[in-house]
């Protein structure tokens, strides 16, 4: 099987670079696809409690036979569950659903600035780490005023960072940022969810010529190469397979800088400051 690669966490345990998301997937479905995630080869799923398929990655992870320690699960907690005794409640349940006794990395999924709370469920969140039944903690779409107050005000600095983050949108100032503190960067929308002919610029198409590979794994290939921690999601068994041929070739100095040079600012989702 292909070895992925890891990244280092600033709490000394390590995350599997590429790994699989169920953003959007179909309960119904998640079973099967995340099944078939797992026989291609992905040790590392990312879900979340507003995905409402928690229950189907763990019955897929419980009829897989892999054993738990090869396997790395990430888990939200949804806006309105933040709050100190409300994060230990949605923390029990996410669990209970994932049929597991611990996740590998537990998130607040946005800084919902407007309820004012995500300090307080920091804090929640250092108490469940230390509980042992959250290995790592983190955020997902933090921005530099986000995380300079979490530092500023709390103990623990996050893990991760899960941000929006594809070519035209690579959120520099909180990257750098992140990597100032220690704080790994994950890349959410790897290849801008379709919202914009990725896939079609030269750029990307002249790269994956060059290599004989598809332009969504030069993408894929790109963040890696980047240092992101990158999750693409497939409901295709063949599409999930070869989001995970990315390993066999390494794009050169001139192909990296010129999909950098995408940048746009073009966010394709919600501003974190909006989403409440």
């Amino acid at each position: 099987m292909t070895q992925v690669p890891v990244v280092q966490l600033n709490d000394g345990r390590s995350i599997p670079q590429l790994g699989f998301g169920v953003f959007k997937v179909d309960p119904v479905e998640t079973e099967r696809i995340v099944s078939d995630a797992l026989e291609v080869g992905y040790r590392h799923l990312d879900t979340a409690r507003i995905y409402d398929n928690e229950a189907g990655v763990g019955r897929a992870i419980a009829a897989s036979g892999v054993p738990r320690d090869e396997l790395f699960i990430t888990t939200k907690l949804w806006n309105d569950d933040q709050g100190t005794q409300s994060v230990f409640d949605a923390f029990e349940a996410s669990l209970e659903r994932l049929g597991l006794d611990e996740v590998d990395l537990y998130l607040i999924h946005w800084p919902s600035p407007a309820r004012d709370r995500y300090v307080e469920t920091w804090q929640a969140f250092e108490r469940i780490r230390e509980s042992g039944r959250a290995r790592s903690i983190g955020v997902s779409n933090f921005l530099v005023p986000h995380l300079e107050r979490l530092l500023s005000e709390t103990s623990v600095v996050p893990a991760v960072d899960q941000i929006e983050l594809h070519p035209a949108h690579q959120q520099p100032a909180t990257a750098s940022f992140a990597r100032e503190h220690g704080i790994a960067i994950e890349a959410w929308g790897p290849l801008g969810q379709g919202k914009y002919p990725l896939l079609e610029l030269p750029e990307v198409t002249s790269a994956a010529s060059a290599h004989g590979k598809t332009p969504a794994q030069v993408v894929i290939r790109w963040h890696l190469q980047r240092g992101n921690i990158v999750f693409p999601k497939s409901n295709r068994r063949e599409r999930m397979a070869e989001n995970f041929d990315v390993f066999d070739f390494t794009l050169d100095e001139a192909e990296m800088q010129a999909i950098t040079a995408l940048e746009r600012e073009g966010r394709v989702s919600a501003h974190p400051d909006e989403v409440e």
